[in-house]
């Protein structure tokens, strides 16, 4: 009497495993963050107001389910800010330490910032990261290295990613950095240079929006218009990875910092956190990100890739 039972038992067992549609690894959760930059299409507009519901996210191809979406505009939301200066860079620079000093002098009491040179592949520190303008602007010289001393930048910037100088996990982390971009090692335009691609995950795992303002380095009076138009388009390829952004000129050194600093000033003040549940293949990896916005007279720069961890199991 017990047999059908038995073979019913085994029947169920055995559908149940061969259904694609309940296969452990497809429903396997993951969970993630990224931070948001919406600002009016039109300058001097009134910031937008957003909210979740005019986002439409999309991770590896995939829905993702938006979880969290709040503005930072509270005193608490804290900013960490690193300048990232080129150690190779032209000594012109020092024509933009004004500006640098009113950048700094301008930012509000809840960011901490600091100042690193690109020497040998590492990003150095000038001084800790601080609220204290005064003690930042201590760390400002003009870089001594000789032409190529940075190595390459994105090698400085994978170390600066796997170093950061402080453990406040719910801090925003910002950096510019001020280079031709120009990957010695790799002097070509491309996508798959090994250490921009190392460069791009290692900030990504880090939290990292970078921003990039091109400076010409010593050494490169004579680079060609090749090298130098590949450096600005590797520097855009990583701030677009993050969530930053490339202020390229051309292929001259800019006339003036203040206008790019007048901008980031700007994207602090209109940033949000977004929280996002997606699917996961079991451990954490970097995956694509892909967010639209519906909210009209807006436009959005959000990462093109993020981290994704296994979610937390429910209580």
């Amino acid at each position: 009497m017990k047999i059908p039972g038995i073979a019913i038992c085994v029947a169920v067992t055995i559908l149940f495993a061969a259904a694609p549609g309940f296969s452990q690894s497809e429903n396997e959760q993951g969970q993630g963050q990224a931070v948001v930059t919406v600002l009016p299409k039109q300058e001097g507009a009134l910031p937008p107001s957003v909210t979740g519901q005019d986002l439409s996210v999309k991770v590896n191809g995939k829905p993702a389910r938006v979880t969290s979406w709040k503005p930072f505009q509270s005193p608490d939301n804290s900013l960490e800010l690193v300048l990232l200066i080129d150690g190779s860079a032209r000594s012109a620079l020092g024509s933009q330490f004004d500006s640098i000093e009113r950048f700094v002098k301008s930012l509000p009491p809840n960011t901490k910032a600091a100042i690193a040179y690109m020497q040998n592949g590492s990003a150095i520190f000038s001084g800790p990261l601080s609220a204290d303008h005064a003690v930042v602007l201590r760390g400002l010289h003009l870089p001594a290295g000789s032409p190529g001393s940075s190595a390459s930048p994105y090698f400085c910037l994978s170390d600066l990613a796997k170093h950061w100088p402080s453990t406040d996990r719910h801090a925003r982390r910002e950096v510019v950095m001020v280079t031709d971009g120009i990957d010695p090692y790799h002097p070509e335009l491309d996508m798959a240079d090994p250490y921009l691609q190392a460069a791009i995950a290692d900030s990504v795992r880090a939290r990292l929006v970078v921003y990039s303002i091109y400076w010409e380095g010593k050494g490169n009076a004579g680079g060609s218009s090749y090298e130098n138009n590949a450096g600005q388009s590797l520097l855009a390829l990583v701030s677009e990875a993050t969530g930053g952004k490339n202020f390229g000129t051309g292929m001259s050194n800019p006339v003036s910092f203040e206008p790019f600093f007048d901008e980031l000033t700007r994207r602090f003040r209109n940033q949000y956190e977004l929280g996002f549940v997606s699917s996961l293949n079991g451990k954490s990896q970097v995956e694509t990100l892909k967010l639209k916005l519906s909210a009209p007279g807006t436009e959005v720069d959000s990462p093109r890739q993020v981290m994704v961890y296994p979610a937390a199991p429910s209580q």
